[in-house]
């Protein structure tokens, strides 16, 4: 995605100096209107949003910033008596960048985890249970962060250090594995099976570095971005939304926590990898005793520290009522420096010289996989139970899944996380084994995971067929209708079936609960059988199915040979999926509406899922919206913002105060509020806190198409209603004296082509206009000099 430009360079240094350019500039005296308009998923330049080439960035940076026409930034009193000064609010640079940081998706699964913490449902004086949500998603975050280490504990200790560097084939084959084999390197030093581990533990141990810096050095970026302070009013009321209070674009605090936690749990993994390798020898027979008494104390130590990551983990949340600026900086610092101090430890008492010790096998590796898959289910059932308490208390009939989309989106995320381990530690298998025969690869539990997928796409497959089944249904329903909706146009029955297809394509968004829902369960009962496969055998499928029928053990190899085979094609096309997705706007339009709303939302459940942009953009339009409003009597403004933008539109309206609010109208258009936020989030975007949002702005109109599968009606009554009648796409069926050319199927995008769009505008600033101020007609502006 392109970097939003700035053009009129001679302009841009005397209208940056000014932070707010309705200071002391007489043509936006008292009574003025701004118009602020917002884009939405994946971005635009102020040219485009201001409809002129010759802008200037007139406060921000260039993450995000404010922009106005050229000439609308001068001194120009007599330029807008009567209209509203256009500006424009550009952020695509927070969600963008170049193609490297497509490596955010590595984290996908952390962002998924983060999501479901905030798709609670809604329920009013149940704090507890509420409380207990938050926690159960967090120590689904934090077991995820485990998994990510062991996973690369396995592929670097087990795999390569362990299984490869002890077996003479495959060292012989990887010759930069030589040094650690005692067979190539004639025992030297390094080829101690301890060392060999001591030395491997820094790949998941940088690993861990690498993430504690991510997160850092995001936190530093988005997190560290205070909010506009304020006291509440007499007469404001926060309890339908959490998203009016003035902590909650603030999670500095919870996320210092949170990242010593998860940085304390990894090394933790780290050190229980080496350490418990090394004990298993000591405790067996004839192991030296000194060495067995200072594993027993080190394991001791590593459990003790595991239960204080997991104490500060479930010990507070989030505190949103206040602007929170401490930062347990105690904590922060020494809880992570003591899980590395133990990991030292661990790497010396590993490195230890003990004769006789020799690498066998694999390193015990299913109970750890197998105990972290085992938590997981049962913190989705847990949470799923909760979930479902907190619906029946105050029922949401629009909510998805009725409630448990929280509990169905943690079991996503805990499969993402299996799948891609699972994927690195088998595709890393297979490369250092080559043929097969040398060493004995990866636990078995990962391999049973692995097969298990080419069933669930089985199903998949066919929930796809019958979703199209019904959308081919549905199309010959709005054949009809799109003959009423152009009644009196010479037929085109081509013309007819495509706008009935688009509309019957977009009602495919309305199904995803369906899909999460199927998805979810299909892949808690799936795990839950591989689990039971891989404990009660300690074979893989193949092995395991060799002894029964025939079809069964083929169905056997193939689902473990295809499993495995897609995971590896599956993570290199979801990294240039990624990359691609960076690079071109219209793959972001694609898919950027599901990575806007992953992070969108604060980090309050993993502090390694990408950051929120919210928690800059929403302060950004909070700052400028009050800044406008309170610089002179009688100030009016109207927030326009598209798609993603209205998201955005509409916090950075809970963020102001009454008074502030009561000056502001709000325009949204192919808008997911009600569609995407109000279902999937009810506790805060449910139909209360909409309601409240419209009653408290001044007016909200909001357009949207039948073709568009994003945006949608808000469904709120009032007078005047907010929801307009769905506008007609395309604009014209056939030629006419206005449309010479065949008119285009819009969809999501181009809101402003349409007519209606400029006539709600014109009634909301209408509206805001002071009582006998005429809209006039705008003086016309001087010609610009020319360039030199």
């Amino acid at each position: 995605m392109e970097r939003a430009p700035e053009r009129a360079a001679d302009n841009r240094a005397d209208a940056t100096t000014k932070e707010s350019a309705d200071q002391g500039t007489s043509a936006e005296s008292a009574g003025a209107a701004l118009e602020l308009l917002v884009h939405g998923v994946g971005g635009t330049t102020p040219q485009e949003m201001l409809d002129d080439p010759r802008t200037v960035r007139i406060t921000g940076d260039d993450t995000a910033a404010v922009f106005r026409r050229a000439d609308d930034a001068e001194d120009r009193p007599d330029d807008h008596q009567g209209q509203p000064v256009p500006e424009a609010y550009v952020w695509c640079n927070l969600t963008s960048g170049n193609s490297a940081r497509a490596l955010w998706l590595l984290l996908l699964p952390f962002m998924v985890v983060n999501l479901a913490h905030w798709m609670r449902p809604t329920t009013r004086d149940r704090a507890r249970t509420v409380r207990l949500y938050g926690l159960l998603v967090r120590l689904a975050g934090l077991t995820l962060t485990v998994l990510l280490v062991a996973a690369a504990c396995e592929v670097a200790l087990d795999l390569a250090a362990w299984q490869c560097a002890g077996t003479r084939a495959c060292a012989e084959r990887h010759s930069w594995l030589g040094f650690l084999s005692p067979a190539v390197s004639d025992d030297g030093w390094w080829s101690h099976p301890g060392r060999r581990l001591a030395l491997a533990a820094l790949v998941p141990a940088a690993l861990t570095g690498l993430l504690w810096y991510l997160s850092r050095r995001t936190w530093s970026a988005y997190e560290s971005q205070q909010p506009m302070t304020r006291a509440p009013e007499p007469d404001e009321e926060s309890g339908n939304t959490s998203l009016g209070r003035p902590g909650f674009w603030y999670g500095r605090r919870l996320v210092a926590r949170l990242r010593a936690a998860h940085t304390a749990a990894g090394l933790l993994t780290v050190a229980a990898a080496v350490a418990s390798a090394a004990a298993r020898f000591d405790r067996g027979s004839g192991g030296p005793a000194l060495l067995d008494t200072l594993g027993w104390a080190l394991d001791a130590a590593i459990v003790a520290c595991a239960a204080v990551v997991v104490w500060v983990v479930c010990r507070r949340g989030r505190s949103e009522n206040r602007l929170d600026q401490e930062l347990d900086e105690h904590l922060v610092r020494r809880l992570p420096l003591a899980a590395l101090v133990l990991l030292a430890l661990a790497l010396v008492y590993a490195g230890w010289d003990r004769p006789g010790w020799t690498s066998a096998g694999r390193l015990p590796g299913d109970p750890t996989f197998g105990a972290i898959a085992f938590f997981q289910g049962l913190l989705v059932i847990v949470l799923a139970v909760v979930a479902h308490l907190l619906h029946r208390a105050q029922p949401d009939p629009r909510a998805a899944m009725r409630g448990l989309g929280g509990p169905a989106v943690v079991m996503l995320a805990c499969a993402l996380g299996g799948v891609m381990s699972g994927g690195v530690a088998q595709r890393v298998a297979d490369w250092l084994d080559g043929t097969g025969a040398s060493i004995v690869g990866p636990p078995v539990l990962l391999t049973w995971q692995a097969s298990v997928i080419p069933p669930l796409l089985v199903l998949l497959l066919l929930l796809c067929g019958w979703l199209a089944w019904r959308a081919w249904r549905l199309r010959r329903t709005e054949l009809g209708k799109v003959e009423v909706d152009y009644v009196g146009e010479p037929r085109d029955t081509a013309r007819t079936r495509r706008i009935a297809t688009t509309r019957a394509m977009a009602t495919l968004t309305d199904r995803a609960p369906l899909v999460v829902a199927v998805t979810s369960t299909a892949t808690l009962l799936l795990g839950a059988g591989a689990l039971v496969g891989a404990l009660t055998t300690d074979e893989t499928p193949s092995d395991a199915a060799d002894a029964t029928y025939a079809f069964v053990h083929g169905a056997a190899q193939t689902a473990q040979a295809l499993g495995s085979w897609l995971i590896g094609v599956g993570f290199i096309l979801f990294v240039t999926w990624g990359r691609r997705a960076y690079k071109d706007a219209s793959a972001r339009r694609t898919i950027g509406i599901l990575w806007d709303v992953g992070t969108f939302w604060p980090r309050a459940a993993h502090p390694f899922a990408p950051p929120c942009y919210a928690e800059r953009a929403v302060p950004d339009l909070t700052w400028r919206m009050a800044t406008w409003t309170r610089a002179g009597e009688g100030r009016r403004l109207v927030i326009s913002g598209h798609s993603q933008g209205s998201v955005l539109a509409a916090a950075a309206a809970w963020q102001l105060t009454p008074t502030d609010r009561k000056r502001v109208a709000l325009l949204t258009y192919g808008s997911p509020l009600e569609r995407l936020y109000g279902r999937w989030f009810p506790a805060h975007f449910g139909p209360a806190a909409l309601t409240s949002l419209h009653g408290e702005v001044d007016c909200w109109r909001n357009l949207y198409r039948l073709t568009d599968p994003i945006g949608g009606p808000v469904r709120l009554p009032g007078d005047p209603a907010v929801d307009c009648e769905a506008l007609k796409d395309p604009l014209a069926y056939g030629r006419t004296p206005e449309h010479p050319l065949p008119a285009p199927i819009l969809g999501h995008g181009e809101y402003q082509a349409d007519p209606v769009f400029a006539e709600e505008r014109e009634r909301l600033l209408a509206r805001l206009r002071p009582e006998g101020q005429d809209a006039g007609v705008p003086t016309q502006r001087p010609e610009a000099p020319p360039e030199s």
